[in-house]
């Protein structure tokens, strides 16, 4: 699993630095592309990248302002162009559908594959074999949303030579005992998956938060992540600016991450006041709180390991 931060500025696009945009690539045997948000450009910024867009399966929108939904049109349609013809889960606020669908009908934007649209409310908004997805409300401006995102846990892997051993055929017998199950074999015997299978390996967690000032639902969506993202517009001591304009400081991040004993914070949204030489000093400002903190810069990408145990 890898996160991709193809834009991370806040407000406009700058020539070092992107508006908001996030990609998640899934492991095997899923393979496919999630977005969080797409400003401006986005499109641009992910063909610097190996990610591939016609594998994108799902784009989660936190809220509608421009930074982070100007580049949907276009990256939709893009999506055309190179082979992309399978259905597209798209989710946001109330407002989504309307905003993406004028801006298709207007252009006269043809697109080879259907979108089902998604305008999400607080609670589980997807749900796949191996994932669930659950949004809540922030505290923005505009109605805005983080994302939570839960893997399912994978089960143990199987003693190959123990099931040998006892006479287990390979086939849809393995994987049964895999999924948990005991087994009888044709001489009654019964083989227990405890007994041939290791431990089931924990699922990741990644928290995905939209524009927001500190508030109960950013920590309720980080809890216990293994990476949290959060929005870092500002720096420390800035923080009467940023409650008024529904924003975070580096200190307020990194504590949100810190209460909610999330593993890792990559901070994103900065300010167009940062450039890049500034960030090593935003990401020593949130250590001085929690000190797994990082500031991300255009096209940084990190592996989320499963957790141990």
């Amino acid at each position: 699993m890898e996160l991709w931060f193809l834009g991370t500025g806040a407000g406009r696009p700058m020539k070092h630095r992107n508006v908001t945009s996030i990609a998640l690539k899934l492991p095997d045997p899923d393979c496919s592309l999630w977005m969080f948000d797409a400003g401006e450009g986005t499109q641009h910024q992910l063909m610097r990248t190996p990610l591939k867009l016609n594998k994108l399966e799902a784009l989660f929108v936190t809220h509608l302002h421009g930074d982070h939904t100007y580049g949907i049109p276009g990256l939709l349609s893009t999506r055309s162009y190179v082979g992309g013809n399978t259905p597209l889960q798209l989710f946001g606020p109330p407002g989504i559908r309307e905003m993406i669908e004028t801006a298709l009908t207007l252009s006269s934007s043809r697109l080879d594959y259907e979108i089902t649209y998604h305008e999400v409310s607080e609670g589980i908004v997807y749900k796949t074999e191996r994932y669930t997805v659950e949004a809540l409300p922030l505290e923005h401006r505009v109605p805005c949303f983080g994302y939570r995102i839960t893997e399912c846990e994978s089960p143990g892997k199987l003693n190959v030579e123990r099931l040998q051993q006892l006479g287990v055929p390979s086939g849809p017998l393995f994987g049964r005992i895999k999924k948990g199950e005991d087994v009888t074999l044709p001489d009654g015997t019964v083989v227990r998956a405890a007994d041939v299978a290791g431990k089931p390996q924990c699922g990741r967690i990644i928290t995905i938060a939209g524009d927001t000032k500190p508030c109960d639902n950013a920590l309720r969506l980080a809890q216990n992540a293994d990476l949290l993202v959060h929005e870092a517009t500002f720096a420390a001591g800035q923080e009467e600016k940023a409650h008024l304009y529904g924003h975070s400081t580096t200190i307020e991040a990194a504590t949100t991450a810190r209460d909610a004993n999330a593993k890792r914070l990559i901070m994103t949204h900065f300010s167009t006041r940062f450039v890049d030489e500034d960030l090593a000093g935003l990401e020593e400002e949130a250590r001085t709180i929690f000190p797994e903190s990082y500031a991300a810069h255009d096209l940084y990408h990190t592996e989320i390991p499963r957790p141990r145990g």
